[in-house]
Parts: C-alpha cells; sequence; structure tokens
C-alpha cells in the first residue's frame, strides 16, 4: 500500500512540474529570426549603368573577343597586392565584390575609378551611391598608371 501512495504522490509530482509556463517580462526583446538583408537591398537600388563612361581620363577602352592571359595576370597579382585591402572577388567588404562588375559598370568606368577615385566620389552619381551604401568608405588613390589599371581591368574580366 505504501508502494501505491508513493507512485502516486510521485505522479502528481511530475505531472505538476511538466507543464511550460510562459513569463512576459519586462524590457526589450532579441528576435533571432532573419530578417531581410538591408545590404543585398541598398545594392539593388544602384542601378547597371553600362554607358555611364564615369569621370576621369579614360574615355574609351577597346577590349578585345579574347582575354590577354599576361595582362590579366599582371592584373592579378597587381589586385593582390592592393586590392584585397578592400575588395573580394565574390563577396562584399570595404568595398563591393568585384566579379561581375563589368557586368554591372563599363570598362571606362572601372578604369576611371582606379585612376581617378576622388573626382569619381565628387561627381559620379553611381559612385556617390556606391560610397554611401558602404558608409562612407572612400576608394583611396592608389596612384597606378593607365597601363595598370589596364591590366587590373583585364584580370577583372576573367571573373
Amino acid at each position: 500500500m505504501k508502494k501505491v501512495i508513493l507512485l502516486l504522490t510521485l505522479g502528481v509530482f511530475v505531472a505538476s512540474c511538466g507543464g511550460k509556463k510562459e513569463e512576459k517580462k519586462d524590457g526589450f526583446e532579441v528576435s533571432r529570426t532573419k530578417s531581410e538583408d538591408k545590404k543585398a537591398q541598398a545594392s539593388e537600388a544602384i542601378p547597371i549603368d553600362l554607358d555611364n563612361k564615369g569621370v576621369g581620363p579614360i574615355k574609351n577602352v577597346a577590349l578585345p573577343d579574347e582575354i590577354d592571359t599576361e595582362m590579366a595576370s599582371l592584373g592579378e597579382a597587381k589586385f593582390n597586392a592592393i586590392c584585397v585591402a578592400c575588395h573580394m572577388v565574390d563577396q562584399r567588404m570595404i568595398g563591393p565584390a568585384m566579379e561581375g562588375v563589368l557586368e554591372r559598370r563599363s570598362p571606362e568606368w572601372v578604369m576611371n575609378m582606379i585612376l581617378n577615385p576622388d573626382g569619381m566620389l565628387r561627381e559620379d552619381p553611381i559612385a556617390k551611391a556606391l560610397l554611401k551604401e558602404y558608409n562612407n568608405a572612400i576608394m583611396l588613390n592608389q596612384n597606378l598608371s593607365e597601363e595598370e589599371a589596364r591590366e587590373l581591368l583585364e584580370y577583372l574580366r576573367t571573373l
């Protein structure tokens, strides 16, 4: 008989503790659910413009159908030496991802941004929008020659 009473008491105790009671707490609440990525929305707001040549010394760039692998190799070395501090190939960092940049910008715009970032950030509407999107992180002038900028452009064509 004592065993039956003990089992019943134990059963009642377990049943009373098993329910989950929600408490409402005052203060702020942290939601761990994923919301829409604001950065992705911001980059969609910057238009693709292949007609804008930008502001700077480059007025026309003729790109051959085939990529010059030697020039692209020199451009890759230059990219890895100075550009990777702010740019990655396939993801955003301090600056935009470089993969597919020539599908969004004209070759002249890209070269003018490399050669004349100060003028571009002052006068070009797309450069201004990118500056705003990337928290006013300015692109520094690397004082490259037109030939070095063209090598970088050739490398960007390979991405």
